[in-house]
């Protein structure tokens, strides 16, 4: 989204406009109405001041000050119409109390406006954010089509703790999913630091397992664990990495702890064997290595990966979202679907499924060969 489709977003909505923007109208119309109606002694004036305060809610200062115009000259017309009303104290009471709510009214009108920009330019820099730590998904990568989504699980934010990225390198196509454990500041800055490892070491390192390890070490370095009273001594991060050799015909797994990976194929949905490992950032409470798990992917296989915010979405009766089921009751059978109505699939579907507005991120990754 750019920064003028921000402007649009946050633009009052026109022709069709919320209820509360009518309000100022329907309090002038009632008092107008009101005083041909009752036709008493004393002008029913007094809705009028509330006017000002409630164009403040949803128009600038201009428009502000112009109802606020407006009020004055209805409550002089109605005092204007009995004799001697007109300068009576207490109708220059009400004049001057409407000029100063008025007045009040365009000042916080103003900061309106300003906040509203500021809210503009503020989604502005958080898009500049996702699009370099979580950059589109391209559709083709060597010999791969790939498709994948994102959501940030917590209200108003754009970026949360889920993480993925993929490019092709000497060795193939390769591609990181990952959760970082917890959220907040913490988080972001994880999911910063392993991407800008994966994006420089994926080129560097032939071995899978050595990768997993560079991503480990940059957690270490640069995340926030341990740092100050804001750190995580216990920050990790689930992920799974995949190699697609440039050949082709199979793929190349390493679970750092992370949901194993998915296949779609002629026969339906099936679950991937790997050798799980700790997360990255525990690695270090054990001496045993990573294994780099090898599996055959033919040409009219999808390979899905995800992280738990899709597979843990709960239904109305608690239970979690069978993900390996619901693709194979959605996709077998059929010709092999590309990779783009697989993760809009996962994403709607786990979001019907979802009795409640979960807070988790969730993020989806499909591929499969192209010829």
């Amino acid at each position: 989204m750019t920064s003028r489709s921000l402007r649009a977003a946050l633009r009052p909505p026109s022709p069709r406009r919320g209820w509360v923007w009518w309000l100022p109208l329907i309090a002038v119309v009632l008092d107008v109405g009101a005083e041909f109606l009752v036709h008493g002694r004393e002008p029913v004036s007094f809705i009028l001041i509330a006017v000002p305060p409630l164009a403040a809610a949803t128009r600038g200062p201009r428009g502000t000050a112009l109802s606020t115009l407006v009020c004055l000259g209805l409550e002089m017309w109605m005092a204007w119409r009995r004799p001697g009303h007109f300068d009576e104290q207490h109708h220059i009471a009400v004049y001057v109390a409407t000029l100063l709510i008025g007045v009040a009214s365009v000042a916080l009108s103003w900061q309106r406006e300003r906040t509203r920009q500021h809210l503009i330019r503020a989604h502005s820099v958080a898009e500049a954010m996702q699009r370099t730590l979580l950059r589109p998904v391209p559709r083709r990568l060597g010999h791969l089509r790939a498709a994948g989504f994102y959501e940030a699980g917590e209200g108003g934010t754009i970026v949360g703790g889920d993480l993925y990225d993929v490019c092709e390198t000497p060795f193939g196509v390769r591609a990181v999913i990952g959760d970082v454990r917890g959220k907040g500041l913490s988080a972001v800055q994880t999911v910063a630091a392993v991407l800008g490892s994966f994006r420089v070491s994926a080129h560097e390192w032939q071995s899978l397992s050595s990768l997993a390890e560079r991503l480990e070490l940059s957690i270490a370095r640069n995340s926030p664990a341990g740092d100050g009273d804001d750190g995580d001594p216990e920050l990790f991060v689930t992920a799974l990495l995949l190699e697609f050799p440039p050949e082709g015909g199979e793929v190349r797994v390493v679970d750092r702890g992370h949901p194993a990976p998915l296949v779609l194929g002629p026969r339906g949905a099936r679950r991937l064997n790997t050798a799980p490992a700790l997360p990255l950032g525990l690695g270090g409470l054990t001496r045993q290595g990573v294994d780099t798990t090898v599996h055959a992917l033919g040409p009219a296989d999808v390979l899905v990966v995800y992280t738990d915010g899709v597979s843990e979405a709960r239904d109305a009766d608690g239970a979690f979202y069978p993900v390996l089921e619901r693709l194979d009751r959605r996709f077998r059978g059929e010709r092999p679907p590309p990779p783009e109505t697989v993760v809009s699939f996962l994403r709607t579907d786990s979001q019907h499924w979802s009795a409640r507005s979960d807070d988790d991120d969730r993020a989806a990754l499909a591929f499969t060969p192209h010829s």
